[in-house]
């Protein structure tokens, strides 16, 4: 939990907290999100006709090259993105847990704290229930906010900042894939990439997990929860709001 850079952006100015929602706020090793990948699978092989094999490479190749498959689908396919988003969601959200501490964590830090999200706001406000720290956020930004211009798309970003009146310069944000952290980071945010706990088993794809010494990732953890206490316990906050 220390920073990726000897010239790593502090937090003692940051009065927005901005975070991403799948293996971001969860553990990367819940792998609730290989479900999700399943069912992508699945959809696009019913939709183009073609084997699981073939399914699987088209998947991939469109989410590393549009941002998400569902992109990919929409553009070069025609897909609905309702439909597309209620089919990869149907999946069973109880291998998440209550995270007390997090929510006490997040609760403690001054200022704004927003999701920005490449899901929709269902699968968001489930995996907020269950983690029991929906209260303390303001609001999701989702896809459909985005107008299906998935991150790391820089109009994405923008788009967010400008719905919801927010300084990046006075901003830090979370997320687990350091390709959108890029656009953040060029935007005067201080950045946070969130990395899978080392000893636990994770099913993610190689690239997911680079770029933890790129220069626009200003810190790194495996422990978001620790992180945020650790910021507490280093830097002098304002109490919380009552």
């Amino acid at each position: 939990m220390t920073p990726a850079q000897n010239t790593a952006r502090p937090f003692s100015h940051i009065d927005t907290w901005v975070f991403d929602l799948d293996n971001t706020l969860y553990p990367h090793h819940v792998n609730l999100w290989q479900q999700v990948d399943k069912r992508i699978g699945e959809y696009i092989a019913n939709y183009l006709k073609v084997n699981a094999d073939e399914a699987r490479r088209i998947q991939k190749d469109y989410y590393r090259r549009y941002g998400t498959s569902m992109r990919g689908m929409m553009s070069l396919h025609g897909v609905s993105a309702d439909d597309y988003l209620a089919y990869v969601h149907q999946i069973d959200h109880s291998p998440l847990e209550p995270n007390p501490a997090m929510g006490t964590a997040i609760a403690k830090l001054p200022g704004r704290k927003l999701i920005l999200t490449n899901g929709s706001t269902d699968h968001a406000a489930k995996v907020l229930e269950r983690l029991g720290i929906g209260s303390h956020f303001e609001a999701v930004f989702d896809i459909i906010a985005a107008e299906l211009e998935p991150k790391p798309a820089p109009q994405t970003y923008q788009r967010f900042l400008d719905v919801h009146g927010v300084d990046p310069k006075t901003s830090a944000m979370f997320e687990d894939l350091a390709r959108n952290l890029v656009v953040p980071h060029q935007l005067g945010m201080t950045t946070v990439l969130v990395v899978p706990d080392g000893s636990k088993n994770v099913v993610r794809e190689a690239w997911e997990l680079e770029g933890r010494d790129a220069a626009h990732v200003d810190h790194v953890t495996d422990d978001l929860t620790g992180f945020l206490a650790m910021l507490h316990g280093r830097l002098s906050f304002p109490p919380p709001p009552l």
